[in-house]
């Protein structure tokens, strides 16, 4: 009868739990990432702390510039704290990563290599973890594109690859093909090759799509903003 209760229990607190990162989660979408951060931290999972991680690195696009690096360095702290929790959580790999790829723009040159070595390996786990995450293979193939922008030395210490800027992308785009961010990210990447045209049609998909989330409309005026630069 005790282990019958204490299945029940356990099952119990199971569904709470993901109750309450549906409802962090519900917060960021809203915008409130600050409100959904602290929420998702303060259940102290794997998956809440993904997602403190994600809130974290999202509002810092909200803040003033001198405030955003606190910020990365925060989410890339909830993001290792996830994966302490649980080595196999690719989402908190690809935290992780996101948030050393915002950092990398606050460092010095030689932080910001080391910074964008250890992001492509948390990027690598996180596609071998969950090969069908297409955030993942945007990140990846958004980083290869900026390194080789940064010419030859970035290119060297780094082994990013020109070839692999654009099979990354398709294959995101393939897993989630009405996702704005892909597209914008994307076109920027093809901005960075000099090929504005092809980046111009992918900002015209990113305004097609229909933006629910607070995030989402962001993006929609992203993409119509940058469109609108290169006609």
């Amino acid at each position: 009868m005790r282990k019958i209760a204490l299945t029940l229990s356990l099952a119990l607190i199971a569904t709470a739990s993901a109750q309450s990162v549906q409802a962090a989660q519900s917060l960021l979408d809203q915008g409130k990432w600050q409100e959904a951060a602290a929420a998702a931290a303060d259940l102290n999972t794997s998956d809440s702390l993904a997602l403190a991680a994600e809130a974290t690195t999202a509002g810092a696009s909200l803040v003033a510039d001198s405030q955003k690096k606190a910020l990365f360095e925060k989410a890339q702290a909830y993001a290792k704290q996830a994966i302490a929790k649980d080595k196999n959580n690719a989402d908190a790999y690809f935290e992780l990563a996101r948030a050393q790829g915002r950092l990398a723009q606050f460092s010095g040159i030689l932080q910001s290599l080391g910074l964008a070595g250890d992001m492509k390996k948390n990027l690598d786990t996180a596609i071998r973890l969950d090969p069908k995450m297409a955030g993942a293979y945007v990140a990846l193939g958004l980083w290869h594109a900026n390194l080789i922008s940064k010419g030859f030395i970035a290119t060297r210490a780094t082994g990013a690859d020109r070839n692999q800027i654009i099979p990354n992308f398709e294959k995101a785009i393939a897993l989630e093909p009405t996702t704005a961010v892909h597209r914008i990210e994307y076109a920027n990447a093809l901005i960075l090759q000099g090929k504005k045209a092809e980046a111009a049609a992918q900002l015209e998909k990113a305004i097609s799509f229909n933006a629910t989330t607070f995030w989402e409309k962001r993006d929609e005026e992203t993409a119509k903003a940058a469109l609108a630069k290169l006609k």
